[in-house]
């Protein structure tokens, strides 16, 4: 998928809240999708009948079926693909890099620009819960959601994030994300939602949600935009705080 250029990012026709949301069903494994045209996948060869990088399943599968010891995995670009296949499947295992990993950055030069924030509010534990992300440069509201019965702030963080991946991963959009939750950042690297908040007819929509995120991380565990940490004692309030304190 082509990259767009930061100078576009913004723009009122490139997000669109229906399209690119959690609680609308197209981005999350919805049957509404069952339409659009699927992306090519990459599946490499370890060890099979024979090595390689294939461009469908049955090909990957000719080679694996009933191969002892088999090893492939697939992979959302040819890049990633060839950078997988020149290093043995154990050393790929070890080496590959993840987006869901906790980042530190150097505090002392500010957040990277241009990039996008999260952030979540709740009124009340479990209470009334929303999310959004935001232009960290500009403050630009690029997507937001809610109200939801009975969630709790770290539910609304998590989603937050799994919202821009999904959302940035569709749109080509590689810039990065900040958040100011360890624990959203410890459950995306775990691609779980780990909260205690038991389930209600209140909150079964929401419950609904994050069962679409946890699928949605699942199926997609490649991606190009990096996770941060927010540095809120250097930097200030994150971008996408909802300022209600």
């Amino acid at each position: 998928m082509a990259k767009i250029s930061a100078s576009k990012i913004l723009s009122s026709k490139l997000f669109s809240r229906y399209n690119y949301s959690l609680v609308a069903p197209p981005i999350i494994g919805n049957t509404e999708m069952s339409t659009a045209k699927k992306k090519l996948k990459y599946y490499v060869v370890w060890d099979g009948r024979k090595t390689g990088i294939f461009t469908t399943w049955a090909e990957c599968e000719s080679q694996v079926k009933g191969f002892l010891g088999a090893k492939y995995k697939s992979f959302d670009s040819l890049t990633n693909a060839k950078r997988a296949f020149q290093n043995n499947y154990e050393e790929y295992l070890r080496q590959r890099p993840t987006k869901f990993i906790l980042m530190e950055v150097d505090s002392r030069n500010g957040p990277k620009i241009p990039s996008f924030c999260v952030d979540a509010s709740c009124s009340g534990n479990p209470g009334i819960l929303e999310y959004r992300c935001v232009s960290t440069e500009t403050g630009k509201e690029i997507f937001a959601e809610g109200p939801f019965e009975q969630g709790t702030n770290n539910i609304g963080e998590f989603l937050a994030i799994v919202h821009a991946l999904a959302l940035f991963k569709n749109k080509g959009i590689s810039l990065p994300i900040y958040t100011d939750s360890r624990n959203a950042m410890g459950w995306i690297q775990a691609r779980k939602c780990k909260s205690k908040l038991l389930r209600t007819e209140k909150n079964a929509r929401l419950f609904d949600i994050i069962k679409r995120a946890e699928n949605w991380l699942k199926k997609n565990n490649t991606y190009q935009n990096e996770v941060l940490k927010w540095k809120t004692k250097m930097w200030g309030e994150n971008p996408a705080d909802y300022k209600r304190k």
